[in-house]
């Protein structure tokens, strides 16, 4: 029951003494409950590792969160970050038992039947699922992951829980209202519900793994989708090493400043090229091969974007780089993420306000994760709709900016994307794009360009007997303007199809 449930919350609080992580509101009752507990301070554990230990007992949900915190290094103190970073990949496992039983009833066979070899220590143990090493009957050495006994219920059951405690935060939290504490919740809520389902995730990783085929600056497991459930996926084993363990890639030659270049660039492919990222980039779901590669981990969570949230996307990102305020105001307008009616000079000096004392800094100090999240503070006043992509992207953008920067401190990440942006600008605004474009559309034109006049003539008709019922007396004059108008579309629409495919032609 829920009722417990909040009980037990409430223990682990008081248990860990997590208060002292809480600025209240000046309200009575609430520092008459918290205060006497100053006199009862726990002294066996530091604030970091009390932080840790109460959101392994909260379950999932919790510990999932505190991931999200441990990649903002920049934000938080280092004990507590260091700390919460064990919460990536050490998370207690479930027994055997389960794994076996879970495996077996997903299959309708014997484990033996299935693997060769089932390591029963799993390599990796997290929030939703955990990773056991296996081989298949014909020797292919895989990773198996399977979901934890029961999690969808207990997901369930926390994001309840989770809205009721964001509405209380919201009326006793100081910055509850600011926050918003019950739209990140929704938001959360979304997002885990994709990672229950290991179909879906294996669904990711093929796609992704498409994208990036060469193999180049990215490597990705191949699925074995023979052997996927909903809750297993089996998938090729690789050997790579963490990319938090900093001694490890030095120990293999590895350049820290070539590396970080990289995951900017991978970060920007996936965005722009593909609209397709990943979204759950903290360094528990990042190896590196030893010949200086990534390798990309655990697809529960993955981003998109369309053709014209990209296009916004870089005029924003290419503005910004020139400090051309007035130019990021022009593109939130019109993408629609702020009303129409806002005006430009105004949403122009608020973007300045926020970005002239970020930008006199040198660039590499620079984030630009933090100038993002101002920017969109700041677009709230003018009424900026929540873009759930764009929230994502700003998580992710976090996320790789402060990897980069624990890889190589000196990072300038305005210098490495910068040229990856304008290329890519330069492309889709081009004439190339055009003609690509063309082609592209070009069999669906033909489909479509014998029904044109039967369609053009059809809603003609219905637009003369519009115009017949509403005026009459000007009957015989409306109908004759409307055969010239008729004769000048059908004119125009034919010129146009010749056109294109005269220009298909020349092009192909």
């Amino acid at each position: 029951m829920i009722f417990f449930r909040i009980i037990y919350i409430i223990f682990i609080v008081l248990k860990f003494r997590l208060d002292e992580f809480l600025i209240l509101r000046k309200k009575f009752l609430i520092l008459l409950i918290f205060v006497p507990l100053n006199l009862f301070k726990s002294k066996k554990n530091n604030r970091a590792i009390r932080l840790r230990l109460a959101l392994e007992s909260l379950g999932p949900i919790f510990i999932k969160f505190g991931q999200m915190l441990s990649t903002r290094k920049d934000l938080l103190p280092t004990d507590i970050a260091n700390e919460l970073a064990k919460l990536q990949d050490k998370v207690p496992p479930f027994k055997f038992k389960q794994v076996k039983q879970t495996i077996e009833d997903s299959y309708s066979k014997k484990i033996t039947s299935i693997f060769k070899k089932f390591d029963e220590q799993p390599i990796a143990s997290a929030s939703v699922a955990q990773v056991h090493f296996a081989t298949l009957k014909n020797g292919k050495k895989v990773a198996v992951k399977i979901l934890r006994p029961n999690i969808a219920h207990e997901v369930k059951k926390d994001i309840k829980l989770l809205h009721l405690i964001a509405k209380i935060l919201h009326r006793i939290w100081a910055d509850g209202k600011r926050l918003k504490p019950d739209e990140v919740v929704s938001e959360f809520e979304k997002h885990t519900q994709t990672e229950l389902n290991l179909l879906l995730e294996a669904g990711h990783c093929s796609h992704l793994g498409e994208n990036f085929k060469d193999k180049k600056l990215l490597v990705v497991p191949a699925v074995f989708w023979d052997y996927c459930h909903e809750k297993v996926m089996v998938m090729e084993r690789m050997d790579g090493i963490p990319i938090s363990n900093i001694t490890e890639i030095k120990k293999n030659k590895i350049n820290l400043s070539e590396l970080a270049k990289n995951g900017v660039e991978i970060f920007f492919t996936q965005v722009f090229r593909d609209g397709f990222f990943h979204a759950d980039m903290h360094p528990g779901n990042i190896q590196v091969a030893k010949d200086g590669r990534y390798i990309a981990m655990d697809f529960g969570i993955m981003g998109t974007l369309n053709e014209q949230d990209k296009l916004y996307l870089a005029k924003n990102f290419a503005a910004f780089f020139k400090r051309d305020y007035r130019e990021v105001a022009r593109v939130h307008i019109e993408s629609g993420w702020v009303p129409k009616q806002t005006s430009i000079d105004e949403f122009e000096n608020a973007i300045r306000s926020v970005c002239e004392p970020i930008f006199n800094k040198p660039l590499k100090d620079i984030s630009f994760g933090k100038l993002l999240i101002r920017l969109f503070q700041t677009s709230k006043k003018f009424n900026m709709e929540v873009q759930p992509q764009l929230t994502m992207l700003q998580k992710t953008l976090l996320n790789v900016e402060g990897l980069g920067r624990e890889l190589d401190p000196n990072l300038d990440l305005w210098v490495t994307a910068r040229p990856f942006l304008e290329k890519w600008l330069k492309e889709q605004i081009g004439p190339k794009n055009f003609l690509n474009a063309i082609k592209k559309e070009f069999p669906n034109w033909l489909d479509v360009a014998p029904q044109l006049p039967m369609l053009l003539n059809s809603y003609l008709k219905n637009h003369n007997e519009n115009l017949y019922t509403i005026d009459k007396k000007n009957i015989n004059k409306s109908i004759h303007e409307l055969k010239i108008k008729q004769n000048r579309i059908l004119i125009l629409l034919i010129t146009l199809i010749l056109s294109l495919i005269a220009i298909v032609i020349l092009f192909i």
